[in-house]
């Protein structure tokens, strides 16, 4: 299968590298900077978890999504805000066929396409304020996925697998697709576990419970996974936020299959692995915070729900994140 793969970072890397050797077509769009980097080494390099290489060189690394063609299955990897302005290029890559697959932390900007919500909201304002991924992404075409694997970019671009291997897929309305079905058996050609779940919606919420609490505090300590679940305190904020996050996705009509205590005992056992969040501000790059904050401060406050310890938390790691915006961006904030 032809497959793109729309943001070649820690993720994308690991995917495209994984489909690559399970001997599928993979094309790799992203900056020119990343871009130059896989070309200057001539193949993209991932290190499984227990430290073994392996590489190899994808069909196609390019920014130019008009070269890349019309595809079978496009990926966005990307980080959540930066699709907005990828928006337009993905009809590039795209038919009347091709399959859509979202894998970003947080909440999807589709997440109420095609769902009837008791509270008349049709759209998480925050993630796509234009309505730019909707006119250019039909719903029909997307299916949703639940990245669990853990990985880190250094600095020379190649990908540290850290632990997890799974991608359930899910269709937005439930059904159990073809298609869907072909996605899992891509997933394993991969390397990876994959099933077709019929609500992808609660499994998004499942993983997002973890995003939203521990990746702000460990983007705020600069601590681990490891050292945010065992320290009592900052144990105690996660728990908190979990309780309010629960209930905010109950209210929305969400499930969940693993109580609180299960999920921080997952996440401790990762070990001492820097968050996406974390590694994003060593790096000094904007982090991904509307997905995995502002969309849910945002649902709260549309509903009238007072979830007091996410808000304050979001407070904090949103001026962290000021501080880490290009300098011609922050000028712009002063002077608007």
């Amino acid at each position: 299968m032809r497959i793109a793969i729309v943001g070649a970072g820690a993720m994308g890397t690991l995917l495209g590298h994984g489909l690559g050797r399970g001997g599928h077509d993979v094309s790799l769009l992203d900056l020119p900077a990343r871009i130059a980097q896989i070309q200057s080494a001539g193949k993209i390099v991932v290190y499984d978890p227990d430290g073994a290489k392996s590489g190899n060189t994808p069909t196609l690394a390019t920014a130019d999504y008009g070269n890349a063609g019309v595809h079978d299955v496009v990926f966005l990897a990307t980080k959540s805000q930066d699709l907005p302005a990828v928006a337009a290029k993905i009809p590039q890559l795209m038919d009347e066929s091709t399959v859509v697959v979202t894998i970003q932390n947080g909440l999807p900007w589709w997440y109420f396409q095609g769902l009837e919500s008791d509270h008349g909201i049709t759209r998480i304002e925050c993630l796509d304020p234009e309505g730019s991924l909707e006119r250019h992404i039909p719903s029909s075409q997307i299916v949703g996925c639940v990245a669990y694997p853990a990985a880190m970019m250094a600095a020379d671009g190649t990908v540290h697998h850290v632990e997890g291997d799974r991608f359930p897929v899910g269709e937005l309305d439930g059904s159990m697709s073809e298609r869907a079905q072909r996605l899992v058996g891509l997933f394993e050609d991969a390397g990876f576990r994959s099933r077709v779940i019929d609500d992808i919606r609660s499994e998004l919420w499942l993983k997002a419970w973890g995003a939203i609490s521990i990746n702000p505090v460990s983007a705020l300590t600069r601590a681990t996974m490891e050292d945010i679940c065992t320290f009592p305190e900052t144990c105690a904020i996660v728990e908190t936020m979990m309780r309010e996050v629960q209930e905010l996705a109950e209210t929305l009509g969400a499930t969940f299959r693993h109580t609180i205590e299960r999920r921080i005992e997952g996440a401790r056992a990762v070990g001492a692995h820097k968050t996406s969040m974390l590694q994003d501000v060593e790096c000094g790059r904007p982090l991904e915070l509307d997905a995995v904050m502002l969309a849910v401060v945002e649902l709260a406050e549309r509903i009238g729900m007072d979830i007091p310890t996410v808000k304050a938390v979001y407070a904090c790691t949103a001026l962290l994140n000021k501080s880490l915006l290009p300098a011609s961006q922050q000028l712009e904030e002063r002077i608007a």
